[in-house]
């Protein structure tokens, strides 16, 4: 009976070895991979002033995956991101450009590495479009405590990400990155030079590198100094909750696939191992005693 328990526990340590062994070194190439099937939509609110005039805006910006396009190192996306005035509070996502309320929109389709979340160029990427560079939509997965080329689509460039500080938010781990620019040349309208200034707050769940929270203040002006657009905005109350029980859900998830996973099938693997090679040892002393009682009685 011994030696039948100590062949078991050895197969199953056995198992549980190479188990411990395939996650540890297969699974995080395969689940730390940016997906190809995305199709978020992130809603910020808070207060614009143009041209003197203050009002309550809601942005909303949708960013999907090109399920077709992506490739096995590079997702493709397209994000389409609108500002509308919500003086009424039942403002739509988006409104057309001749409604009054449209404050601006953009359409943007650009490509980043699966792995490290950097914008890249792309053979797959519309012809003529501008190929995003640095962080984009998300930061890498097992974020560092360092600085990030992070794009402004607005200078098309980067700029400095830097690294704040280690926080928390509602029981989440976060690290909090931070970038501003200030009085850059830009068009603040077509064939109207000006200047531009924005300050952004990210604050990201380090696993993941999913961004659970981001604030928001950006300025344009004419070139003689007249304020354009002063527009401060952050993620809504709803979508800040969303964020960060997503965020912990996947952390959690990523965490039991490349950590737990793999120390459980070393641990137990280990365990059942030697606790089949004692049993086998004893089963085969036993069988050796019963032997030699055997040869030693009386015939």
């Amino acid at each position: 009976m011994r030696k039948i328990a100590g062949r078991v526990l050895i197969a199953i340590g056995g198992f549980l070895v190479v188990a411990g062994l395939l996650t540890s070194v297969w699974a995080p190439g395969v689940v730390k991979k940016t997906p190809v099937d995305v199709d978020q939509t992130t809603r910020l609110d808070g207060e614009a002033t143009k041209l003197g005039e203050t009002f309550a805006v809601n942005v909303t910006s949708i960013t999907k995956a090109d399920s077709e396009a992506s490739t096995d190192d590079t997702t493709i996306w397209v994000n389409t991101s609108c500002v509308v005035a919500n003086t009424d509070g039942n403002a739509p996502d988006c409104v057309d450009g001749e409604d009054e309320r449209l404050v601006s929109a953009t359409v943007g389709t650009f490509a980043t590495d699966r792995v490290t979340a950097l914008g890249r160029d792309h053979e797959n990427l519309p012809e003529g479009s501008t190929p995003y560079e640095g962080i984009v939509n998300k930061f890498p997965f097992d974020t560092e405590k360092t600085d990030y080329p992070y794009w402004d689509g607005t200078l098309g460039r980067t700029v400095d990400m830097e690294f704040l500080e280690e926080t928390e938010m509602e029981g989440l781990t976060v690290y909090h990155f931070a970038a501003s620019v200030e009085d850059e040349a830009i068009e603040v309208a077509e064939g109207t030079p000006g200047t531009y200034s924005q300050a952004v707050d990210i604050y990201v769940e380090p696993i993941t590198g999913a961004v659970v929270n981001q604030e928001q203040s950006q300025q344009r002006y004419l070139e003689d100094g007249t304020e354009v657009l002063d527009l401060n905005v952050a993620f809504t109350d709803d979508q800040l909750a969303t964020s960060l029980s997503e965020a912990k859900d996947n952390a959690a998830n990523l965490t039991l696939i490349t950590e737990t996973v793999p120390r459980i099938g070393f641990i137990g693997g280990a365990i059942a191992l030697a606790l089949g090679a004692v049993l086998l040892l004893m089963g085969r002393r036993s069988q050796a005693a019963h032997s030699a009682h055997a040869a030693a009685a009386p015939a």
